[in-house]
């Protein structure tokens, strides 16, 4: 009994580690720009600075369409033209992150885990510059 708990324990470390971002360049080492090089878009990154929930992954959402994948320890980003948007992501509940985003603009999406019932709540928070710098230096770039 005691082997097949330790079996079970590393089998479910192994599938946390192998959810993270652990491939693909750390943010800090990538040395990408932080605004759209078209002047008349903005630019969203979205980043998950954190194992917590590791396994649970969900699509991220941008304006009913797919642009990544919430995966732990991870970024990417979109340019998109200036407007309204809303990222969407759903596990066994749907959250909403609404924001606008002007001409020439950078946002950065914070996304985060909570817990739920069955499964996590993966959530997205609109958070300024400087906290997001300090956070997406230790995440990799899952962009597709």
């Amino acid at each position: 009994m005691k082997n097949l708990l330790k079996s079970l324990l590393l089998v479910l470390m192994v599938c946390c580690i192998a959810s993270c971002a652990t491939t693909g360049t750390k943010f800090m080492e990538m040395n990408v720009a932080k605004v759209s090089q078209d002047p008349e878009q903005g630019r969203i990154f979205f980043y998950r600075p954190s194992s917590f929930g590791a396994a649970i992954r969900p699509d991220v959402i941008l304006n009913n369409i797919r642009v990544g994948e919430a995966k732990s320890w991870g970024f990417f980003y979109v340019d998109r033209p200036p407007g309204d948007y809303v990222m969407v992501t759903s596990t066994e509940v749907t959250r909403k992150c609404s924001f606008t985003l002007d001409k020439g603009q950078t946002r950065y999406i914070r996304i985060s885990m909570s817990w739920g019932f069955f499964v996590g709540h993966v959530y997205g928070e609109l958070v300024d510059e400087s906290a997001a710098l300090e956070e997406i230096n230790g995440c990799r770039y899952i962009g597709e």
